[in-house]
């Protein structure tokens, strides 16, 4: 693996592929079942409802995240994240996100060089 993809980077990733697959395998099972999903969400008791707005106000928040963190860090595409998320599952775009912004931060670093110690004249 390149050296800018770090233990954590590849963590993220590992989560990212976990939250794609774990997602669409509900998913298709509500489309096998031709399930009402939106009408799931909010009519299946409060429970329910009260996972979909936590997980709502978290992903709002996660986008906001992407677009800011993304901008100091000179991320390009940030709004595909957020796009992706609608087509695929947030539980995957945001820890791909969290792998693409470690790797940025390590190349980051790497491209620091570090100053010569000062040799009085």
């Amino acid at each position: 693996m390149n050296r800018h993809w770090s233990p954590l980077a590849v963590a993220y990733l590992v989560l990212a592929v976990a939250g794609l697959g774990g997602t669409w395998y509900f998913n298709t099972l509500a489309i096998i079942q031709l399930r009402d999903f939106i009408g799931d969400l909010v009519t299946s008791g409060p429970a329910v409802s009260s996972i979909t707005v936590d997980l709502l106000v978290v992903a709002i928040a996660g986008c906001v995240f992407i677009v800011v963190e993304a901008r100091r860090l000179g991320m390009r595409g940030a709004w595909l994240y957020i796009l992706a998320s609608g087509l695929t599952a947030f539980a995957f775009t945001f820890p791909l996100f969290l792998a693409m912004r470690q790797r940025r931060m390590s190349q980051l670093a790497a491209s620091v060089t570090p100053m010569p110690p000062h040799r009085p004249e």
